[in-house]
C-alpha cells in the first residue's frame, strides 16, 4: 500500500484544508463555549449536531453516502483524508462514532428503500444523534442471552426490559435495539432488530456515574413501548445477523477512535523527573515506550490494511477485533505507567499537562469493555481468525426459555 498521496487525493486534501479553515473559525464564534472546552455532554452534543450540518450543508458531512442520501460518493481514501484533517481542528467525531459508525452501516445494509429515506437524511443533517441499546445487566458480554421482550400487537411492537452501558442514551434522539421476540428456539434464532425513538414514551434513561467522573454510560428502562414494525431492521428472527453487521462496523470504529499517545507519553517521560534524572534516563521506562511503540506501529498496519479492504469495496471483518484488544489494554497500560512516572501528582491533580491524570486511567477501563470484552475479543481472534477450534458452548442449541438463568 502507498502511503502517499496520489495527486487527485493530494488535491483532495487541499480542498478540505480550504474548507475546514474557512468555516472552523466562524463556527466557533457562534457558540457560547468553545469547542474542546470541559463542556457538558449535551453541550457537545449541540455542537456535533450544529457542525455536522454544517458539513452537510458544505458538501462534506457524509462524503461515502450515496448521492440519493445526500451523500458525494467519493471513495474510502477521500474520506479518510477528510477525517484526518478533520482531527486536526475538530474533537467531536467521538460524539458520532455510534451514529456514522454503527448504525448507518446496519440501516444501511439491513434497512429497505423506504427506511433509508426516512431515517439517513436526519442523520446527514445533524438533527439527530443515535445510541446502541445491546447490553443488558445479565447479558453483556453474551449478547445473544438478552431478556428484553417484544411481543407483537397488531401492527406494532410492545418492548418491555432494560438496557445498560448505554453511551450517550442522555443526549440521543434515536437508538438501534436488539431484543428477544421468541424465546422458544435457540438463544441466537430468537432475536430482532429494531430503531427507536429515544422520546418513545416509557423510554427512561438513568445515567451512571463513573469511577471517572463522568456520566456519558446510562441506564435504559423500556416499559410498554410501543413501536410501529416499520420501524424493524431485516425479518423477524434475524436480529443475531443484524447485530453482527453492527458489532463489526463497532470495532472498527471503537478501534479507530482513540490515539495511541506515544508522543503524549514520550513528552511525560521527558518532561517528569524520577529519582537522579528524568523518567525517560530511566531503562524499566525507556523499553514500556519502546514496547508500545511496537504495537503501535502494528495497529497503524492493520488499520492501513483495514482501509485498504474498504477502499475495494469490502467489508470489516474480525481483524478488527485485534485492534481493538490490543488498543484497549495498552491505552490502560499507557495511563497506568504515566500514573506511576507522576506519582501523587498524577493523582491528585484532574489532569496532567498530557492529558494522562487519574481521570484517563479510570476512562481507560472503559476502553476494554466497549465494543467486546478481552474474553470475547480473544473467542473472536482465536476461532475466526486463526481458525482454532470453537469454545464449547452448551446452550448454544438449547431453546432459550429452557436455559438455566439462575434465578
Amino acid at each position: 500500500m502507498d502511503f502517499n498521496d496520489t495527486k487527485e487525493e493530494a488535491q483532495f486534501r487541499q480542498q478540505a484544508k480550504q474548507w475546514l479553515e474557512e468555516n472552523i473559525v466562524q463556527f466557533k464564534q457562534e457558540f457560547p463555549f468553545e469547542v474542546g472546552d470541559n463542556v457538558t455532554d449535551s453541550q457537545a452534543a449541540e455542537l456535533a449536531k450544529a457542525w455536522q450540518k454544517r458539513k452537510f450543508e458544505g458538501g462534506w458531512g457524509c462524503l461515502t453516502w450515496p448521492k440519493a442520501f445526500g451523500g458525494r460518493e467519493v471513495s474510502i481514501m477521500e474520506a479518510t483524508i477528510f477525517a484526518q484533517e478533520e482531527a486536526k481542528v475538530m474533537p467531536l467525531a467521538g460524539m458520532y462514532i455510534i451514529t456514522s459508525g454503527m448504525a448507518v452501516p446496519t440501516i444501511m445494509t439491513h434497512g429497505t428503500e423506504e427506511q433509508c429515506k426516512q431515517l439517513l437524511p436526519s442523520i446527514a443533517n445533524g438533527e439527530r444523534l443515535w445510541c446502541q441499546l445491546f447490553s443488558e445487566p445479565a447479558a453483556g458480554s453474551d449478547l445473544a442471552g438478552i431478556k428484553t421482550r417484544a411481543v407483537k400487537d397488531g401492527d406494532d411492537w410492545i418492548i418491555n426490559g432494560q438496557k445498560v452501558w448505554t453511551t450517550l442514551a442522555h443526549v440521543s434522539d434515536w437508538a438501534i435495539l436488539v431484543v428477544r421476540t421468541d424465546p422458544t428456539v435457540a438463544k441466537h434464532k430468537g432475536l430482532t432488530y429494531f430503531v427507536i425513538d429515544m422520546k418513545s414514551p416509557g423510554v427512561e434513561v438513568r445515567p451512571i456515574k463513573q469511577a471517572s467522573g463522568e456520566s456519558e454510560f446510562n441506564e435504559v428502562f423500556l416499559t410498554d413501548v410501543r413501536i410501529p414494525d416499520s420501524q424493524r431492521l431485516d425479518a423477524v428472527g434475524n436480529g443475531w445477523r443484524v447485530a453482527m453487521t453492527t458489532l463489526m462496523n463497532e470495532r472498527v470504529a471503537v478501534g479507530g477512535a482513540f490515539s495511541d499517545n506515544v508522543e503524549e507519553i514520550l513528552e511525560v517521560a521527558r518532561t517528569t523527573p524520577l529519582g537522579q534524572g528524568r523518567a525517560i534516563d530511566d531503562c524499566g521506562v525507556r523499553q514500556s515506550i519502546a514496547d508500545w511503540y511496537v504495537k503501535a506501529a502494528g495497529l497503524k498496519n492493520i488499520g492501513l490494511r483495514q482501509l485498504s479492504t474498504l477502499s475495494k469495496g469490502g467489508v470489516p471483518g474480525p481483524e478488527a477485533s485485534v485492534s481493538k484488544l490490543v488498543l484497549g489494554i495498552g491505552r490502560q497500560d499507557l495511563a497506568a505507567m504515566s500514573l506511576d512516572i507522576l506519582d501523587m501528582a498524577g493523582v491528585l491533580a484532574e489532569d496532567d499537562a498530557m492529558g494522562w491524570g487519574s481521570h484517563d486511567f479510570f476512562r481507560t477501563i472503559g476502553n476494554r469493555l466497549e465494543g467486546g470484552t478481552d474474553e470475547i475479543l480473544r473467542n473472536i481472534i482465536s476461532e475466526r481468525v486463526l481458525g482454532l477450534p470453537a469454545e464449547i458452548r452448551v446452550d448454544k442449541d438449547v431453546p432459550f426459555n429452557q436455559v438455566p438463568s439462575g434465578a
